[in-house]
């Protein structure tokens, strides 16, 4: 397994009155992805200035390739991606490669 690390932060927009379920989905799919090997953590923050949007910060070992073509093509991601157009209005990611942290220990692995 590499040593490297990839940082995903994706922000959701949720439709209006859908915030609730789209996170229940986001819960079901963090539970899946949490037992794969490559994952260290996730992080799901409310904005407290847009209501309406979530914010996903993930944390897996490897690149943004193996990210890609090992883990975006789970099954269980099928599922939950036919869902979101149901749920939320926009979604944006960006791709991190992490540089240093102070605070935690979630990138020592």
């Amino acid at each position: 397994m590499s040593n490297q690390l990839i940082q995903l932060n994706i922000r959701f927009k949720a439709k209006p009155g859908k915030r609730d379920e789209f996170r229940k989905e986001l819960s079901s799919l963090i539970e899946e992805m949490s037992s794969e090997k490559a994952f260290i953590s996730a992080i799901v923050s409310n904005d407290l200035d847009n209501p309406d949007d979530l914010i996903i910060y993930e944390t897996w070992q490897g690149t943004r390739d193996s990210w890609l073509a090992e883990e975006f093509i789970k099954p269980y991601r099928k599922n939950y991606e036919e869902t979101l157009g149901n749920l939320v209005i926009d979604r944006s990611v960006s791709w991190l490669e992490p540089q240093g942290e102070w605070g935690s220990k979630i990138t020592n692995v």
